[in-house]
């Protein structure tokens, strides 16, 4: 059932890129985005152990509401899960690749659906592996929005936990000319693995600096047992400031 789920979500984004009308010349360009961050933290644990991180982002979006792209990162918290576990691996990389479709339902309220796949090249040490597969659904009305992802197969590497789920409800609200108040709050199950559950909580500001310059922080932090994400004297969880700086051409 996990494999076929996987193959109808798979068929089903690519047929409709197929059967999407033929995009424009503008259309068919991707936006592509570089960024460098203080820290990568994903739904409010440390992926990089503190350490900085450089990241890249292609997105291609269809007038007619399909979209596709991907996401790079480096990471270091397979490393440090290895090392403590007493083994080793050359981990040291998040690939992710997505698809979907948005549509409106109403006047400025927007449905989207898709699939995202979590790729950690190099991890074959790990089992279960740390690749995972995410399908969505989300809504979103002006500055808010709401969203739930439930994962088709053991999630993050974390033994038993295929069905987990993560729900988040997020804001961006313009305070002023190019200057946006962002809050996000989450709340990551891990399937039959009850003690790793957590909330997650962020609030912070972004800055648009013009000629597709983009500067911006926040504050997160998570209710996470430090005991059981604290690794090699970082906890992964716990409140900290992010700042980063992003170019988008």
């Amino acid at each position: 059932m996990r494999n076929l789920s996987k193959a109808l979500v798979a068929a089903g984004i690519i047929s409709a890129a197929v059967a999407a009308p033929a995009a424009s010349a503008a259309e068919a360009m991707p936006s592509v985005k570089l960024s460098v961050y203080s820290e990568y933290e994903y739904r409010g644990i440390s992926q990089t152990s503190e350490k900085p991180a450089g990241q890249l982002n292609i997105d291609w979006a269809h007038s007619s509401g399909f979209y596709l792209g991907t996401f790079v990162s480096n990471i270091k918290w397979l490393k440090d899960a290895a090392e403590v576990g007493g083994f080793s691996t050359s981990a040291n990389l998040e690939w992710d690749i997505f698809g979907g479709y948005k549509f409106e339902v109403a006047k400025d309220v927007v449905v989207d659906v898709g699939y995202l796949r979590y790729e950690y090249p190099s991890s074959g040490a790990f089992n279960p592996k740390p690749n995972t597969d995410e399908v969505y659904v989300g809504i979103g009305y002006g500055p808010v929005s709401v969203k739930y992802s439930y994962s088709l197969n053991d999630t993050f590497g974390v033994i038993n936990s295929e069905g987990s789920d993560f729900i988040e409800a997020n804001i961006a609200y313009p305070l002023m000319d190019k200057l946006t108040l962002t809050g996000h709050i989450g709340h990551q199950k891990y399937k039959n693995n009850k003690p790793l559950d957590y909330t997650v909580y962020k609030l912070g500001l972004a800055y648009d600096l013009g000629g597709g310059w983009n500067v911006g922080g926040y504050v997160k932090d998570t209710d996470a047992d430090s005991a059981l994400y604290t690794y090699k004297g970082k906890d992964w969880g716990k409140s900290r400031l992010v700042g980063y700086v992003s170019y988008t051409f």
